[in-house]
């Protein structure tokens, strides 16, 4: 653990916080540990809206049915 914490530039405790999934934790320093693991390339892939299933539906619900263009 003191391993990782040194890698990621950061303390132990801050480590274990990252562990029980803390959400006062930075995403920088997340992305410290990803990077000490060697697992940094997921964090893009995690980011990509093409990849949110749920939320491209909820964003289609929400378009209008139809538009209609305004007559001058």
């Amino acid at each position: 653990m003191e391993v990782l914490a040194d890698r990621a530039f950061t303390s132990r405790k801050t480590l274990q916080r990252v562990e029980e999934g803390d959400y006062g934790v930075s995403i920088g320093i997340y992305a410290s540990v990803l990077h000490a693991l060697g697992l940094l390339d997921g964090l893009g892939e995690l980011a990509d809206p093409m990849n949110d299933e749920t939320g491209r539906a909820l964003a289609s619900a929400s378009l209008p049915k139809r538009v209609r263009a305004q007559r001058k």
